[in-house]
């Protein structure tokens, strides 16, 4: 069967048109599954019996099933969703001042092989589909019965390498017939996978892009992140350069501390010299130690010695704050205890 979330609104109006229907049913059946948010085709009261009939026997609605649900003292809420073929995928819901933030995932495990990750080592198994991102959304928002501000692309998976569902799912998140998500509201973060980075540019579509830097020494860099061997440092700023230019947005260079690794004032002083006079801002991330990981969490002390070292160099730094600790909200640690425990 199609997902039927899988579709934004002119292709759904395409879809209803080739079944000899007129093309305002497609945004009937839009408002029905992102505003009444509606888990099945019998709900949508509008449409007449026989439509509702061919809906039922030609798609799906994809309801996920929330397998796993931890929430922190913080606030912060995991999500572990189980998929139609049995995959499981991590949600995170994050509490902030100015609104609901969801980390959603764009892939069943992930290719990157970042070492800091707990995607790592968890078998790749393959993209999520537009509706499948799309449903951790409405999913999460029907289990709050809250409406989310802001979605951010940094959860399990690399969206770069899923960009075309992931394009699609951020149209059917901006449509203002239904979820009505701005896409300033939105982030895409990547691990550098470069021809994507320009792919994105040349769209315009306004989003906040955020790079997973973590160092700017191609040989610390490569031992952390393996991508760096296919795209280097010199490639990702050179692409993010263009980025700039083509939308005049910011990128946001996240960057994880390592102790004795990358969080000394040497590291600091790379890092000032590539990338100076960009726009940009550096997001200082405390790295979450990870089951058999070889890195773990800088100190406080270094930490803020770091940030308070790049402001001085006229680098504009925050230290993310650290939500969902308690709950190991770091994407993948959920759904890597879930296949544990499933093959005991």
């Amino acid at each position: 069967m199609k997902n039927i979330k899988d579709y934004n609104l002119d292709s759904l109006k395409e879809e209803l048109k080739n079944l000899g229907e007129k093309e305002f049913r497609a945004e009937q059946i839009f408002k029905w599954l992102y505003i009444d948010k509606v888990k099945s085709f019998d709900e949508m009261t509008n449409l007449s019996l026989d439509l509702r009939k061919i809906l039922k026997e030609n798609y799906d609605i994809c309801n996920f099933k929330i397998v796993k649900k931890l929430e922190s003292v913080d606030g912060t809420k995991k999500y572990l969703f189980e998929l139609s073929d049995g995959n499981a995928i991590e949600s995170v819901l994050m509490e902030y001042h100015f609104g609901k933030t969801i980390c959603v995932s764009s892939q069943v495990g992930c290719k990157m092989g970042c070492k800091f990750c707990a995607s790592t080592g968890i078998p790749f198994e393959r993209n999520l589909t537009s509706g499948e991102i799309v449903e951790q959304i409405i999913a999460v928002e029907q289990d709050i019965n809250t409406k989310i501000s802001n979605v951010v692309f940094m959860g399990i998976g690399e969206p770069m390498d899923n960009y075309d569902n992931v394009l699609n799912a951020i149209g059917i998140l901006n449509n203002p017939k239904g979820i009505g998500i701005g896409a300033r509201h939105i982030s895409i973060s990547t691990s550098g996978i470069v021809p994507r980075i320009y792919d994105l540019a040349d769209k315009n579509i306004q989003c906040t892009l955020s790079i997973s830097l973590h160092s700017a020494n191609n040989i610390t860099r490569s031992s952390m992140m393996p991508v760096n061997n296919a795209y280097n440092i010199e490639e990702l700023i050179k692409a993010c350069k263009y980025y700039i230019e083509k939308t005049n947005k910011r990128i946001s260079f996240e960057y994880a501390l390592a102790k004795d690794n990358n969080d000394n004032l040497k590291a600091a002083d790379e890092l000032i010299n590539l990338i100076k006079g960009m726009l940009c801002h550096v997001n200082l991330i405390p790295i979450n130690k990870i089951e058999n990981g070889k890195y773990t969490k800088s100190s406080l002390e270094n930490i803020i010695k770091f940030r308070d070292y790049l402001n001085a160099h006229g680098i504009v730094a925050t230290i993310r704050r650290e939500l969902g600790s308690d709950i190991n909200a770091a994407c993948g640690q959920l759904r890597r205890k879930n296949l544990k425990e499933t093959s005991i």
